[in-house]
C-alpha cells in the first residue's frame, strides 16, 4: 500500500468514526462552524481544565462532507490534551498547510493523521471544507478562550 493509499484510508476512517463525533458532558466553550459554499456545518465543544490552560476533551457534531467530517475528528485527536498555545499554534500549522504557507516537513510531522490532508490544496473546492473545524476552534480560542 502507498502512501497515498495509505492518506485515503485514514480520511475515510476518521470521516466514518463517531470518536470525536458526539457532545460532551461539561463543554466550557461551545463555537459554531459554517462553510456556507457547500453546507457543512458542526458545532465544536472544547472542555478546558479549571485553570483554562489544558484542551482535556473536544468533540464536534454536524453535517458534511468526508473531508470536513474526517478533519474535524483529526483535530480532536491531535488537540486533545495539549495546552491551549500548543492547540492553537497546531491549528495555525494546519492552517498554514492547506494554504501551501508551511511546507518544512519536519514542523508539518507534528499534525500527524491530520497530514493526510495536505493534498487538498490542490483541490480548491475542498479547501474550506477541510479547514472548517480548524477555523472554528481558532475562532474559539481567539472569542472565547481569551476573553474570558
Amino acid at each position: 500500500m502507498n502512501l497515498e493509499e495509505i492518506y485515503k484510508q485514514t480520511i475515510v476512517e476518521h470521516s466514518r468514526s463517531k470518536k470525536n463525533k458526539h457532545d460532551l458532558e461539561n463543554p466550557t466553550f461551545t463555537e459554531k462552524g459554517h462553510n456556507p459554499s457547500c453546507g457543512d456545518d458542526i458545532t465544536l465543544q472544547v472542555e478546558l481544565s479549571e485553570d483554562k490552560k489544558i484542551v482535556k476533551d473536544l468533540a464536534f457534531t454536524g453535517i458534511g462532507c468526508a473531508i470536513s467530517q474526517a478533519s474535524a475528528s483529526m483535530m480532536c485527536d491531535l488537540l486533545r490534551g495539549k495546552s491551549v498555545e500548543e492547540a492553537k499554534e497546531l491549528a495555525q500549522t494546519f492552517i498554514g498547510m492547506i494554504r501551501r504557507e508551511i511546507t518544512d516537513e519536519e514542523e508539518l510531522e507534528k499534525l500527524d493523521d491530520a497530514l493526510a490532508l495536505q493534498n487538498i490544496s490542490n483541490m480548491p473546492a475542498r479547501v474550506k471544507c477541510a479547514l472548517l473545524a480548524w477555523h472554528t476552534f481558532d475562532d474559539l480560542v481567539e472569542n472565547d478562550i481569551k476573553n474570558k
